[in-house]
């Protein structure tokens, strides 16, 4: 497909950086987000702004959707003035939103019927994945849909892979986020630990960095935790989303995560601290206050 025309629902973190990569290699996108004035940086860059859902359905090829909650995902696909709500004969939505493979499936089947055709494919590698557009993408769906879809997958993503049929991306997401609610528990009580010995937390992060510890959260936000940064690159709340939906999966398959099932506990208890719209670096504030000084030697 030359050229398509592309529709981005969903203008966040991650979706802004998203959008903003795909005009850089010539695309020509659409836009709409609950709040339009954060789509506003974007319209200035070339993006074209759109009223509804549907509005961006009729005037795109390609229709991407990266919103925060599956209900949102149900609303902005089946409601009134949705995406379903328009003609989408021939035309490809892809849904990168970390999601249920029931949704996703569901969405696929409607597409379908209505003449379309659907991805699933959710994202990992957080705003600086985003910004630097090389995103790991998993992808469920049709191979001849995905074919058609790759080249526009490249221009945000390094990593794209089909996993199977629908649902299936969303599947390989929730086993990604079990891998990371490991090495984001690992990662806090390494911290916590290591300043409760007086060691320099830096050189710790340093040393462990080159060692069999080395992984993509001790990389990335270690330092911004010593720096008391805790803006979202992913959001607390949506991590707690995630993990509800990894262990509803694993019960259907009767399989038991208690380390997965602790981890959405702890990020529990950080949200009911009034912390859910931290970035998941905050899970160190469950040790540490605000106005706490990590043991760190310039």
């Amino acid at each position: 497909m030359d050229m398509p025309q592309i529709g981005f629902i969903g203008i966040g973190v991650m979706g802004e950086a998203i959008v903003r990569n795909m005009m850089k290699q010539g695309l020509n996108v659409n836009v709409y987000n609950r709040t339009k004035s954060k789509t506003a940086e974007l319209v200035k860059e070339g993006a074209v702004w759109q009223d509804s859902p549907a509005e961006i359905t009729a005037s795109s090829d390609i229709i991407f959707t990266m919103v925060g909650f599956p209900k949102d995902v149900e609303s902005i696909y089946f409601e009134e003035n949705g995406i379903f709500s328009t003609k989408i004969t021939d035309k490809i939505i892809v849904d990168l939103t970390t999601s249920t493979p029931t949704l996703a499936q569901k969405i696929a089947i409607k597409a379908n019927q209505l003449g379309g055709a659907a991805l699933d494919a959710p994202v990992s590698g957080g705003d600086l994945g985003a910004k630097n557009g090389t995103l790991t993408i998993m992808v469920g769906g049709d191979q001849t849909i995905y074919d058609q879809v790759l080249p526009i997958f490249k221009t945000f993503g390094t990593t794209v892979t089909l996993h199977g049929s629908s649902g299936k991306g969303q599947h390989t997401k929730m086993a990604n986020q079990i891998m990371i609610a490991g090495t984001m528990t690992g990662m806090t009580e390494m911290l916590v630990y290591a300043d409760k010995s007086g060691l320099d937390l830096t050189k710790v992060i340093e040393t462990l960095s080159g060692g069999s510890a080395a992984n993509w959260s001790l990389s990335n936000y270690s330092p911004r935790i010593l720096k008391e940064n805790y803006s979202p690159g992913f959001f607390v709340k949506h991590f707690i989303k995630d993990l509800k939906i990894a262990l509803d999966e694993a019960e259907k398959m009767d399989l038991t995560l208690p380390a997965t099932k602790l981890a959405a506990e702890l990020y529990e208890k950080l949200a009911a601290k009034g912390f859910e719209d931290d970035g998941t670096q905050a899970l160190i504030k469950l040790w540490w206050t605000d106005g706490k000084q990590p043991n760190v030697k310039n």
